[in-house]
């Protein structure tokens, strides 16, 4: 279920955002800077997070299905693990994201 709800995030949420930073970035300084200042503030932050988390997410939730479509992990032992990684792996990936952005 994980799979489909970060999908559907990065749909809504990370579209909305991704258009709107590009039309900020066209229609000039001023308007970019409010992009800037709304994404900046806790709350932009809290969306930028969440947005890296689905992709992420959403990500290592699809190369399990697809090692699943090739056939391979249906042992019980193996798809139960992976079901339990996939989703902390996608968490250690945004963390190591955000570290990487924050540290510079």
């Amino acid at each position: 279920i994980l799979h489909r709800v970060s999908g559907d995030g990065m749909a809504l949420v990370g579209l909305a955002v991704l258009v709107w930073w590009l039309g900020a970035a066209a229609s000039g300084p001023a308007t970019y800077t409010t992009f800037q200042n709304v994404m900046g503030s806790p709350l932009g932050m809290i969306v930028l997070f969440g947005v890296s988390w689905a992709f992420f997410q959403h990500l290592t939730s699809g190369i399990r299905h697809f090692v699943l479509d090739i056939g391979a992990g249906y042992e019980l032992g193996a798809n139960r693990m992976w079901s339990v990684a996939s989703p902390v792996i996608g968490i250690l990936l945004t963390a190591a994201f955000w570290a990487a952005i924050l540290l510079k």
